[in-house]
Parts: structure tokens; C-alpha cells; sequence
């Protein structure tokens, strides 16, 4: 028989897979068979569809790359209804296609008339003739407060043509890499990793059945957290393809019942050396299988592979039913968001002005709303920047009293004010009143579906406004915002004056910035040409071409990256920075004491010098207690102070001359370990140390939610005094670091950051940007913001993106390039910046014999061509106020 194009199709993984359209559900077990009382005579499980408000709220699953052109789709499904106070409901299914360049289409399948407490046959076929770029099946119909019941679904393909694949399609099939994935054949091509490994039918007096199949596996006898279950599957994986994995976990015995299970690559190279690459970590229990899902990609030849799970503690038994290896496959190109008639600028928050009291606004827990006059009429300085010229403040503010908890402060839902996938600012004058023991913290908050978001921080120390900046965004349909401040322990009075949230229009800001980047990024050159008749010039043409803009843009790299080609080839071509993402680290370079490993950052770094790619030095320590090796914490005070000195000889001695940077010590305002153990002057010292081995390095501080408002301990007021008092014990600080993980970026609060820090003098580089967004589009307009703010501010001297190939990087959906080397809408717009960013002229000489333009900074390639010559004369464009002057002799 043909495979199912459903994954889970009988809903025995849950919903996974699975998408509820604006409505909630769940899944009924066969064992409790009913649903709100009411039996369905069900021995199977079966999915509730409820909360349904409109008719079209039901079910979906995406299909794209499970289907083929021209084809013959069979649908199967049995449906039933709930709610129903009389006569019947339809159920119908139905198939979306959503295009790029075109409105999305409907296909009708089948339907069906359902009666309360009974299941009913839903039939139908469908083809599809053109490629969309998303398929989406979904059962839909139901009157609203009707709720949709749905067991087994089933789409099979019934031409001839089976295995028949087109462009953007992939074939079903099973292709399951692993052998013996649901231990039908015992547990044949198994083996244990340090432990023993058993076969059950069931475990517990019969209170653990497997949830799939016959049997399920246990890892047990288990005496260290990697110890577990694995297979071998060198033959069978290939190079350079994304795999995805799944399987059914849980964990019995030793008092446990809660823990993270990691399935996890062991790798071994021809060269015998060994990688570990973490696929998936999932947090299971000792009442239900969990469903564990994950992706990994091989950049090399591997001598041999062996994928297993760990996690538990000791004593703790690894449970696994099903355990499956398949050829990822690639997810369906993202869909411009569909966002029109957006009013910019305008504040969704009602009675902002409090021109009417306090309606509008209610308290959240039990405190006190009151309205008073005295607060700042201007807006804040963030929103003054985005919103231009603006109305004056009415001096009115809310005065929250009878505080009992953190969270006590006014509150207004918002939920139909907001429009998807649009970027809010949020802006407020904020004060406390007297009673607080030491400074507090003041947060914008917004509660999404009961999920709180940030939407801005900031530190109040004293009887003043300050203000508070922040921003979201909501990409998927709510059913409830509410926002909110919040902040100060119990018992202290808040103040909130002039709360403004309002969408961002970035394409406006980039106008502006594109000016600024031009003003700082170029400068002018005149181009003379000694010995050219008068006559010839206006038959002399000139075509200018920039080879190379010299400002740096770089990228993380990793040993396991340099493997793989295509990742090489892009790095080569776009980059003239990198940064090694681990293998310069401590943990990394010396994982126990006296062991050391400097082959995979020689690797690197021989690549890099071989390219003429300069580097950063990240990072010769790390303050962050989790990050420090158990072998050094586990040292007294002069041992530990030998083995910072050592490091810092060992590191800087071996790479003398060839880091152009180093981060000293990544994360001083998240962490303390080493002054903790050593005292408030090691920082310090490690600064003069490093640059007494290594004067040729600048050397930065590295931070994390500097410029975007959300973080108080390290806001840019904090990281200045930071500076400040490393300089004062006589720290060589020579650059400023700012990572640049961020979300939703908003251009003014990022420039405001900047200029902040800007008074120190120091240059300031992102140095691990990268932004989170899983419509590829979004992500695009969220790297434009950044890489354009930091073009545009004179502060600025450099960019580094950390990573930008996916399963390669540290946060999900940030990737430019999908992992089989398709580059997607973000690396697109990278690209374009890229471009934009190399100025190109043509023309003839003019009458004064010149040719002049403004370029950016950077390397050039002029050709002149006469009646008689053609000259080619490639120079430097370097930073400078006046003009360049360029002879060319003809």
C-alpha cells in the first residue's frame, strides 16, 4: 500500500504535525474514548477540535514537499461532531495553495453530514496540475461552538506514477536510515553505550505499554549521564543532506521522573578525531512517551557515525519506542507578510493622554489606579526619534498605590489593536515613589496568549522620569493581549506617564540611514589624467568599479564548517572577518587540565590567513559561572590564579601577531565567576597581561542586550561605568563589543545605545549579530535594521554575523542559508546590502579634465579608454575629509 502522505495521521504523537487554525484542541486517548461525557465508541485516538468560532477554524497539516505534480490524491478521514443541539453539521476537506506571485487558491475534496454521537466516512480526491509554493490540507465546516472530532486521516496517492517527484516536490517513501527503528526484530543493530540495553512488552506492573508497535527498548544499568542506547549508521548517512530525527521517549526508575534525553552524533573522522553534535534535547517524565524531534547535517566524510541518547542521571533507565532517521524535508519557502494600510506612528494605547481619568485602564492584581498631574511634556527622547515631530504630553500620569506584588501596575488589553508581523515600539516615562531599598526595576510587559513578552526594562534609582523603551512583535493570531507595567517590589509606588505603542515604519528610517551611511562610509575622488589633450575628453571614458569595501563584515566559523565546501566557497566570497564560535575557548583548548587542543583553531586559522580573512580572538576567558570547566572550579585560590596566568601565556604566546582582536573576558556584566574566586582586580589584570603578550591586539569587552532596551544589568549607562572602571584600574580596553542578538530591532533605540556609547571614543563592533525570525522575510527586514544602523553610526568599525548556515548556529530560524546551501529570503537581502554597498560609476571626462564621484571606502579597479588606449590602474580608497586625488597618466 502506498504511504500515507499524513504524518501522525492517527494522532498517536499528539497533535504534532499537526496545526490548529485559530482555534485550540487536543487529543483523546482510545483508552479514555469520550469527549465532555459523551461516548463516541472510539478505540483509536482521536483529535477535538474546539473553540471554534468561525466555520473555516479546524485542522491543518502542510504537505508541500509530500505530494506530486499530477498526481491522484485519495483523502479518507473519519470525522464526528460535538455541541451539536440538533439535526447534523458538514465536514469538509479541503486543500489551500498559497502562492508568491499570485492570490491563494481553494481545493474542494469531499464532505460529509455528520449527527451528534456518531463517526462518519469523509471522501474525496484531488490533483494538483501547477507548483505552489505551500499545499495545506485542512477539515473544516462545523458551525461555530460546534466542536469538530477527528480520527484516523488518510491521503494516498492512487496513479500509477507513485514515486513520481517534480520540481519543489519531494517523494514519500520510507526511507528510514535506521534499522529496526520499532524494535520488531528485537534488538537487532543495537547496542548499548556503556550500559545494557533490554526489550519489553511492557514495564511498571504493565503501566508502560508501548505507545507504537509491539515493544520499546530500555538503556539501563546506566552509571553516567552519556551512557544509552545507539546504532551505527556510518553507511547509510550522507554528506552535506539535512537528516531530521524522531522518536518516542521517556524515563522509568531511581525516584526520577522528570529529565532532559539528548540524542546525540558521535562522529569520527578519517583522522581519528571526534566530534559530538547535539541533534535534540527534549524534557521527558516517567508518566508519557514525548515525541523528540531534531536535525543535524554531516560537512564531512566520517569514518564512522554512531547516533545514541543520553541525558538522564545515573540509575535512571532510558526508555525508547520508535526511533527514526529520514532526509529532512525542506521547508516551504516563507510568504511575504500580507500587511496593508498600516497608520505608523499612531499609539494603539486608549486614553494614553488620561484626558478621561483612568478608563480605559484597569489595575492587574490588588493595587490602586489613581490619575495625577506632574509628569514630563515631551515624549521620550527613543520615540521623539521614530515618530519625528509630536504633540505635546498632557503632564497627566496613573499613580499605582497598595502595591502587593512585583507585577501590580495598570493594564489594557489590546488584542484587536495589533496587526501580525508588524514591529511595535513601546515608550514611557516611568518613576517610583519613596520606599524602595535600593534601585528598582521598572518592565513594560505584555501577556500574549497568558506567554509574557518584554517589551522594555529599565533600572529607577531615585525621585526622577526616566525613561523606558522596548519593542515586539506577534506573528501569530492571539486570542488575548494585554499589556501592562510592572516592576517594584511590593509596597513601592509606580508612576506611569505618556505609555505609547505604536508600529515602526523601518522603511522611512532607512531613507534616513542610507543618507548617514553616505556621509560616513564614502568620500570624494577626482580622478586627473596628465597628458590627455583637451579634445580627447569628451571621447574619454571612464568606468569605475569597487573590487572590494574595506569595512568589515565577518562570520562565525566552526572546525566541522571547513569540511563542507559550498560553506567555504560563501565564506570566501562575502566575509573578511571571522570568528572561531568555540574553538579558541577555554573549555575548548584545554577541556581538562594539562590536555590541551589548539588543532582545530590551527585549522582555522590556517584557512583563514590562506583567504586573507582577518580574525577576532573570542574569547581567552568567560565570566559566566556554567561556562567555566568543573576541573577549574574545582581549584583553590593560588591554583587558580596559576592556571588564569597560564592560559593567558599559553594563548597569547602560540597566536602572537595573528588575532587581530580578543574579547579578555566575554560576559562581565552576566557574570562573576573570576573576580568571585579572585577579586575585583583580575579583570583588570587580565587586560595588562594580554597586552603585555600580545601588543599588536585590540582588546574588547563582549556583552549581550546592549542596545535593545530590555535587559537592565547591562543597559549602555551600566556598560560605560563597566568600562569606566576597568580603565581606571589601568585595563588597556581598546574596542567594545556589543553581540547583537536581538529581536525586533528598532533603529532608534539601537542608535541610541550607540551614541551612548559613543562618548567613550572606543570603536565599537557587533560582534555575534544575528536576528530570530521564522518567516525568512521578517528575518530580512530585521537584519536590514541592523546592518544598516550599524553602517550609519561613525562609532561603529565593524560586524560580525554569528553564523549564518542552518543547524549551524545558536538560535533556530536566524540562518541565511538553508542547510543544503539554498540561500533564502534573508541571505538575499544580505547579499543586496552587500551589493549596495560597492559604488560603480561610468562616464567621460569632463571639461576640466576629470572625472569625479563619491565612493564608498575601499578598493578600486578604474578603466580609461582613449581613440587610441585602453589604462586600467586598480588604488585604495581610504577614510579621509578631503577629496582623494588620483593622477592617471595617459
Amino acid at each position: 500500500m502506498a504511504t500515507n502522505v499524513l504524518l501522525n495521521h492517527d494522532f498517536s504523537g499528539g497533535l504534532d504535525s499537526w496545526r490548529l487554525n485559530c482555534c485550540n484542541g487536543y487529543v483523546i486517548s482510545a483508552e479514555a474514548g469520550s469527549h465532555k461525557g459523551v461516548s463516541m465508541g472510539s478505540d483509536s485516538n482521536y483529535a477535538v477540535i474546539t473553540d471554534r468560532k468561525e466555520c473555516w477554524q479546524g485542522l491543518e497539516q502542510d504537505i508541500t514537499d509530500r505530494i506530486s505534480i499530477g498526481s491522484t490524491y485519495t483523502v479518507s478521514a473519519s470525522v464526528g461532531v460535538s455541541g451539536l443541539s440538533q439535526g447534523s453539521a458538514d465536514v469538509i476537506a479541503t486543500v489551500k495553495l498559497e502562492y508568491h506571485d499570485k492570490p491563494t487558491s481553494y481545493l474542494f475534496i469531499g464532505r460529509t453530514s455528520v449527527v451528534k454521537d456518531s463517526w462518519e466516512k469523509l471522501e474525496g480526491t484531488f490533483s494538483l496540475s501547477t507548483v505552489a509554493d505551500r499545499v495545506i490540507f485542512y477539515l473544516e465546516g462545523p458551525a461555530s461552538g460546534v466542536d469538530l472530532l477527528i480520527r484516523l486521516v488518510e491521503i494516498h496517492s492512487s496513479s500509477s506514477n507513485d514515486n513520481a517527484t517534480s520540481t519543489g516536490c519531494v517523494s514519500t517513501g520510507d526511507d528510514n536510515i535506521i534499522i529496526n527503528p520499532q524494535f520488531e526484530d528485537g534488538l537487532n543493530n543495537w547496542s548499548g553505550r556503556g550500559c545494557k540495553i533490554m526489550l519489553h512488552d511492557s514495564m511498571g506492573d504493565g503501566k508502560i505499554l508501548p505507545q507504537s508497535g509491539k515493544s520499546f527498548a530500555s538503556a539501563t544499568e546506566r552509571t553516567q549521564s552519556w551512557n544509552g542506547i545507539q546504532q551505527e549508521i556510518t553507511a547509510r548517512v550522507q554528506r552535506k543532506l539535512a537528516y531530521e530525527v524522531t522518536a518516542l521517549v521517556r524515563i522509568f526508575g531511581n525516584n526520577v521522573t522528570t529529565s532532559d534525553v539528548r540524542a546525540t552524533l558521535w562522529v569520527q573522522t578519517p583522522d581519528l578525531r571526534e566530534q559530538y553534535i547535539g541533534i535534540a534535547n527534549v524534557q521527558v517524565t516517567d508518566k508519557d512517551w514525548v515525541n523528540m524531534q531534531g536535525k543535524f547535517l554531516l560537512n564531512g566524510s566520517p569514518s564512522k557515525v554512531v547516533i545514541y541518547l543520553e541525558g538522564p542521571p545515573p540509575g535512571t533507565d532510558i526508555l525508547v519506542n520508535t526511533l527514526s532517521i529520514k532526509h529532512a524535508a525542506k521547508a516551504p519557502p516563507s510568504i511575504p507578510p500580507d500587511v496593508k494600510n498600516v497608520a505608523f506612528g499612531v499609539n494603539v494605547i486608549e486614553n494614553s493622554s488620561l484626558a478621561d481619568g483612568n478608563n480605559g485602564w484597569f489595575p492587574l492584581g490588588n493595587c490602586t489606579l489613581s490619575v495625577r498631574t506632574g509628569s514630563p511634556h515631551i515624549i521620550p527622547p527613543l520615540a521623539r526619534d521614530s515618530l519625528g515631530p509630536h504633540e505635546l504630553l498632557s503632564g497627566r500620569y496613573i499613580l499605582v498605590t497598595n502595591r502587593t506584588q512585583t507585577w501590580n501596575g495598570p493594564a489594557q488589553t489590546i488584542t484587536e489593536k495589533l496587526k501580525l508581523f508588524l514591529t511595535y515600539q513601546v515608550s514611557a516615562w516611568v518613576r517610583i515613589g519613596s520606599g524602595s531599598n535600593g534601585p528598582q526595576n521598572v518592565n513594560v510587559a505584555l501577556s500574549v496568549d497568558n506567554q509574557w513578552v518584554n517589551g522594555g526594562q529599565t533600572e529607577v534609582s531615585d525621585d526622577r522620569w526616566h525613561e523606558i523603551g522596548g519593542s515586539f512583535r506577534i506573528e501569530k493570531q492571539p486570542s488575548n493581549v494585554m499589556v501592562y507595567v510592572q516592576g517594584p517590589a511590593a509596597g513601592v509606588d509606580l508612576m506611569v506617564a505618556g505609555l505609547q505603542i505604536f508600529p515602526v515604519d523601518r522603511h522611512a528610517r532607512f531613507r534616513y540611514l542610507k543618507m548617514q551611511t553616505d556621509k560616513i562610509r564614502k568620500r570624494d575622488v577626482i580622478l586627473k589624467f596628465p597628458g590627455l589633450d583637451s579634445s580627447s575628453y569628451p571621447k574619454t571614458s571612464v568606468q569605475v568599479r569597487q573590487i572590494r569595501n574595506d569595512f568589515p563584515i565577518g562570520t562565525c566559523i566552526s572546525r566541522t564548517n571547513i569540511d563542507n565546501e559550498d560553506f567555504v566557497n560563501f565564506v570566501v566570497k562575502h566575509f573578511n572577518w571571522a570568528v572561531f564560535g568555540n574553538e579558541l575557548k577555554w573549555y575548548w583548548t584545554e577541556p581538562q587540565q594539562g590536555s590541551f587542543n589548539y588543532r582545530d583553531a590551527d585549522d582555522l586559522l590556517t584557512l583563514c590567513q590562506k583567504n586573507s580573512i582577518q580574525t577576532r580572538g573570542h574569547c581567552i576567558f568567560w565570566d559566566v559561572d556554567d561556562t567555566v570547566q568543573q576541573w577549574i572550579k574545582s581549584l583553590n585560590k593560588n591554583d587558580l590564579m596559576t592556571a588564569v596566568q597560564n592560559r593567558l601565556t599559553g594563548l597569547l604566546t602560540r597566536y602572537k601577531g595573528k588575532f587581530n582582536h580578543y574579547d579578555v573576558n566575554n560576559e562581565m556584566l552576566h557574570g562573576s565567576f573570576y573576580p568571585d574566586r579572585l577579586g575585583k582586580d583580575i579583570r583588570a589584570n587580565m587586560f595588562k597581561t594580554a597586552n603585555q603578550l600580545d601588543p599588536s591586539a585590540t582588546l574588547f569587552v563582549n556583552d549581550y542586550h546592549v542596545e535593545d532596551g530590555c535587559d537592565t544589568r547591562s543597559c549602555p549607562e551600566k556598560y560605560i561605568q563597566h568600562i569606566l572602571d576597568l580603565q581606571e584600574q589601568g585595563a588597556p580596553v581598546g574596542g567594545i563589543g556589543i553581540q547583537g542578538h536581538i529581536d525586533t530591532p528598532v533603529g532608534p533605540i539601537v542608535c541610541s545605545s550607540l551614541d551612548k556609547l559613543g562618548i567613550l571614543g572606543l570603536p565599537i563592533w557587533f560582534t555575534e549579530l544575528d536576528v530570530s525570525a521564522i518567516n525568512e522575510y521578517i528575518r530580512a527586514d530585521d537584519l536590514e535594521v541592523m546592518l544598516r544602523e550599524a553602517l550609519a553610526h561613525p562609532a561603529v568599525e565593524g560586524i560580525m554575523l554569528w553564523g549564518f548556515w542552518e543547524l549551524f548556529m545558536s538560535r533556530d530560524n536566524a540562518h541565511l542559508v538553508n542547510a543544503e546551501g539554498d540561500i533564502n529570503e534573508a541571505g538575499n537581502r544580505f547579499l543586496a546590502l552587500k551589493q549596495e554597498w560597492l559604488s560603480h560609476r561610468h562616464g567621460n571626462v569632463d571639461e576640466q579634465g576629470q572625472f569625479n564621484f563619491r565612493g564608498f571606502h575601499g578598493t578600486y579597479n578604474v578603466q580609461v579608454v582613449t581613440d587610441t588606449k585602453k589604462i586600467s590602474k586598480t588604488f585604495v580608497l581610504d577614510k579621509g575629509d578631503s577629496p582623494l586625488v588620483i593622477s592617471i597618466d595617459i
